[in-house]
């Protein structure tokens, strides 16, 4: 029987668990925060939670052109308490199903974290060191599926207090809205809790450091988007790099390179993400990274020493649940001989969960003209 560890439950980590599971290998998974990892606990679950809730809002004050007579359903509102409660209780409940499923499968789950523990590069067999609450141990296997996720890129100036100055993983333990807040990055989550808030009746300034919002998607959606957000009453700043961020009272200021500040209650910060690799064991092991601390691997999900595998957003590839979870399966098929096909990013679908909403297949008119690429458009 093969033996599998996997460090990170998220979607890489058990999705690739219940392949490893169904093909008869002893698998063991190691998780610091719960099964389902952040993506469910804190980013994807929470914030489509939370979206769902403002979207909601949103038809509720439209109803009226619909028909709908329920009094002034202009002046309806959101509950922060029940909305965040809501959040917390889908999070916990999904990452309680993923669990039951797992075990269910015969999957051995370790609460703590892992590094591999390989003395010299290109063992045959590798060691992963475990430390939890029930006590430290080492692993001995033959493949590990390393599947970490990432966190919140800190902006040095603008550190986090989880009070005014926040990450996207923190705005759910507020007890009340924000009077006024300032999302500081334009890109896919920045566009989404931008969005969502304002739905949910607070006043939104958006900082983007680019010419618009959504510089990654296709230019006309982004145009829409920008349309419908600044005729709900948000504002855009544009071309606007930030620096720093500083409280003021009970306000945040934002400080931007050109020398322009955006103020309003909370700011919060939206600015990417960074690969959680630091402290895997990468180094002695022998694995390659980029300079971004990205682990490099291939289309099935090798890194550069057999029997070590990487998947999700710890790789760099495409950061996505989608993405990550067919990742860990074609890793784990791979390992164990199976018949595996390497992902095909250019068919990857893809959703930004704004309103409205902008889903995309394939690639952009703007990617096939810039590479002259022969395409059915």
């Amino acid at each position: 029987m093969t033996s599998i560890v996997i460090i990170g439950g998220g979607p890489a980590g058990y999705e690739a668990a219940l392949v490893a599971a169904q093909l008869g290998a002893e698998v063991t998974v190691v998780e610091r925060d719960g099964m389902g990892g952040a993506c469910v606990l804190a980013d994807c679950v929470p914030s489509k939670t939370f979206i769902a809730s403002s979207g909601a809002l949103t038809s509720v004050r439209d109803s009226g052109g619909l028909g709908v007579r329920a009094g002034d359903v202009t002046q309806v509102s959101l509950d922060p308490g029940t909305v965040h409660g809501r959040v917390t209780t889908l999070a916990a409940a999904q990452s309680a199903d993923i669990r039951t499923r797992l075990v269910r499968e015969g999957v051995t789950l370790v609460a703590g974290s892992a590094r591999l523990a390989d003395t010299a590069p290109g063992l045959a067999r590798h060691v992963v060191q475990v430390e939890s609450s029930a006590g430290d141990q080492e692993i001995d296997s033959e493949i590990v599926l390393l599947a970490t996720g990432s966190d919140p890129r800190i902006l040095a100036g603008a550190e986090p207090d989880g009070e005014r100055i926040l990450t996207w993983r923190q705005v759910y333990e507020l007890k009340e809205f924000p009077e006024h807040l300032v999302v500081v990055g334009s890109g896919v989550t920045g566009a989404e809790f931008a969005s969502g808030y304002l739905e949910a009746g607070v006043p939104v300034t958006m900082v983007s450091s680019r010419d618009r919002v959504l510089p990654g998607e296709d230019a006309d959606a982004a145009e829409v988007l920008e349309q419908v957000f600044t005729k709900r009453g948000g504002q855009i700043v544009k071309q606007a790099r930030a620096c720093g961020v500083r409280r003021d009272g009970e306000d945040v200021i934002v400080s931007l390179q050109d020398g322009r500040e955006v103020r309003g209650s909370h700011a919060l910060m939206t600015v990417g993400s960074v690969p959680n690799s630091d402290g895997l064991g990468l180094e002695s092991a022998g694995l390659a990274v980029t300079d971004s601390g990205h682990i490099t691997v291939d289309k099935v999900s090798r890194t550069n020493i057999a029997g070590i595998y990487a998947a999700g957003d710890v790789t760099g590839v495409w950061p996505l649940a989608s993405v990550a979870a067919m990742q860990g399966r074609i890793a784990i098929w791979h390992a164990l001989g199976e018949a595996v096909s390497p992902i095909k990013l250019k068919t990857v679908a893809a959703n930004v969960f704004t309103h409205p909403e902008i889903a995309t297949v394939g690639h952009s008119e703007k990617v096939v003209a810039d590479l002259d690429m022969a395409a059915d458009t």
